[in-house]
């Protein structure tokens, strides 16, 4: 049979492992030692395996360790069981380096070894390591992948965002005739779903014979991602009617989905159904939670799942770190961090990023660049988003002289996310002649998206240079693309009640324009004066005071009024930011009405209550 070749993809060079932090664990729960000195016990590798499995189950070190030293002075190491459990003891305790140094030193290794050592490394976040064994395994050993190794190869590849690659993998399985297998199957189409290749991901699922829980996980998780919302809960609700067994993973995509369309009250009955399968206890399950209630504006529900879950991962500790940011609670967002690493738990990337954002959106110059510095001393590069969020905190602070020159020294190319991080802070310090030496850099790099041209269009326009203001619109109408229309909604009775600006496409719209002329004496009575400043067009007073007063947020806020009950607190989701007037306006809305009102736009969260915000009025 000819040797099967991967694509080049696959031929990325092994990275330098490197020791994860673990912990200690006390001798006194050793297996007795008597045990160890028995002969009978020496030659049978069986009640060593037993043994292993406990000290793995438990995260014994020094146990485990010893149990090593005792197979290696006996000579039975050669035992490919043996070494299968060795490797995957060092996995669960993060040394993937050791697992490493024991698979190179085995004299005889099986589909099982070879399976143990890339699933060691996927376990320790090493997708591309595991990758390099996959493919040693086929070019140098002559040995081909099982239904165990075929899935942890899909893994990586998605883990990765490798497409081509994996295509490879299941092209392969599909010469080995494995294609049809469950497991193999299951993970093709969860590693299609994780690449954002849907028309894949199912055609793959609908050609199985047999389907299991990985592969309808694979396939809600996929169109969640891709925010096809609907057809993730029908694929859901087809599961449980047809009796599928459903896993953590499963409702951690639901929840998600629940998350992201604000369906609140289908959130809430998710947490009710993993709770009754003692799926609460999950950190996938926990994440989510967190991350559903975070998104709906109950940000106490969230902190109540956190402390719910004791044994808690990186991912929950990220999530409830993002919620507190975007919810101001910026001395959470501190102390989280403080506990964090007093658990031992190692912050990534991504925790970097939920303190910037923090310090970003308090005003925190100095902490924020505290743990850029920190980020760095830590090993871990700053990526664009990283930088993004500092230019954003330099801009929002007045430093944008300094945030151009962090933006020089970048060593990637700026993101359309940096330049609109500066963008934004030209147009609150009103500086429109770095406006334009950015907008320059921007447009000379080819198309870029509306947003920075709506940006850039409202910073002319914010100084009223409202003929460059109309040159940038144009422009972006000459390219064939479009302003993104601003967007609000509430839910009612699981329904999603949406509203532009000037909207009178409603069934009760007469009755919310009606609540909005009152609304608008109300507060007006108690001290509300517009600011038509944020009326970025060339008009008169009267048609920018009109045209303020019936922005999609305030319109959506008059609906729940008149809709929901007097203790019931108003969520009111948006796709843009809230704009400079709106948020003044609300803040007296909330005071006159003596009701919580909670804004999500595309940033944070904004709690309005007796006529203050949580953000402090820097968002």
């Amino acid at each position: 049979m000819a040797e099967p070749i991967l694509d080049p993809l696959l031929e990325s060079p092994l990275q330098e492992l490197q020791p994860s932090r673990c912990r200690e664990f006390p001798l006194a729960s050793r297996f007795p030692q008597n045990s160890l000195n028995n002969q009978s016990f020496e030659h049978n590798y069986r009640t060593v395996c037993n043994h292993l499995l406990e000290l793995t189950r438990r995260k014994f070190l020094l146990s485990g360790q010893a149990i090593h030293a005792h197979v290696i002075k006996s000579g039975i190491q050669i035992v490919p069981l043996l070494c299968h459990h060795l490797i995957n003891f060092y996995a669960r305790l993060q040394l993937p380096h050791c697992s490493e140094m024991l698979f190179n030193d085995a004299v005889f290794k099986s589909s099982t070894t070879w399976s143990s050592i890339i699933s060691s490394f996927l376990q320790n976040e090493l997708p591309l390591n595991a990758l390099e064994y996959f493919r040693d395994m086929l070019r140098n050993e002559k040995m081909y992948p099982d239904d165990h190794i075929f899935p942890c190869a899909a893994k990586a590849c998605a883990m990765e965002n490798r497409y081509e690659s994996g295509q490879s993998v299941h092209c392969l399985a599909v010469k080995l005739g494995y294609d049809v297998n469950v497991y193999v199957g299951s993970s093709v189409v969860d590693m299609y779903a994780k690449c954002a290749r849907l028309g894949d991901a199912r055609k793959m699922f609908d050609g199985m014979p047999e389907k299991n829980v990985v592969s309808w996980s694979g396939m809600i998780y996929g169109y969640a991602q891709m925010g096809e919302d609907d057809e993730a809960l029908r694929l859901f609700k087809d599961a449980l009617y047809g009796s599928m067994d459903v896993n953590d993973f499963t409702f951690s995509s639901v929840i998600r989905v629940c998350g992201n369309s604000t369906f609140f009250e289908l959130g809430k009955q998710m947490h009710g159904l993993c709770l009754k399968m003692n799926y609460d206890e999950s950190c996938f399950v926990g994440s989510s939670l967190i991350s559903m209630y975070s998104k709906s504006g109950v940000i106490e529900h969230a902190y109540r799942v956190f402390y719910e879950v004791l044994d808690k991962n990186l991912g929950m500790w990220n999530a409830m770190l993002i919620a507190c940011a975007q919810h101001a609670h910026t001395r959470s967002v501190f102390e989280l961090f403080k506990e964090m690493e007093s658990v031992g738990m190692k912050p990534n990337f991504i925790t970097f990023l939920c303190m910037l954002y923090a310090c970003s959106h308090a005003g925190l110059l100095q902490e924020g660049k505290f743990f850029f510095r920190l980020m760095k001393d830590q090993g871990i590069e700053p990526g664009s988003q990283h930088y993004a969020s500092m230019v954003d905190l330099l801009g929002r602070a007045g430093k944008l002289q300094e945030a151009l020159e962090l933006v020089n020294e970048m060593p990637m190319q700026p993101t359309e996310s940096v330049w609109g991080a500066l963008l934004t802070g030209c147009r609150i310090h009103r500086n429109i002649e770095l406006a334009a030496y950015v907008a320059d850099r921007v447009f000379g790099l080819g198309p870029v998206s509306p947003g920075l041209h709506i940006l850039l269009s409202n910073a002319y326009a914010a100084a009223g240079r409202y003929q460059e203001a109309a040159k940038a619109r144009k422009l972006l109408k000459d390219r064939g693309q479009k302003k993104e229309t601003g967007l609000s909604w509430v839910e009612e009775n699981n329904k999603i009640h949406m509203f532009a600006s000037w909207d009178r496409a409603h069934p009760q719209k007469e009755e919310i324009y009606k609540k909005l002329e009152e609304l608008e004496e109300n507060i007006e009575r108690a001290g509300y004066v517009a600011d038509t400043s944020y009326v970025l067009q060339e008009v008169g007073a009267v048609e920018k005071s009109q045209a303020i007063k019936y922005h999609s947020e305030r319109l959506a806020i008059a609906f729940a009024l008149i809709t929901f009950p007097p203790e019931r607190l108003i969520r009111v989701m948006k796709n843009l930011r809230v704009c400079g007037d709106c948020h003044t306006a609300i803040k007296f809305i909330s005071k006159c009405t003596g009701r919580t009102i909670i804004v999500r736009d595309n940033n944070r969260f904004h709690t309005f209550s007796n006529g203050q915000c949580s953000c402090g009025d820097y968002w």
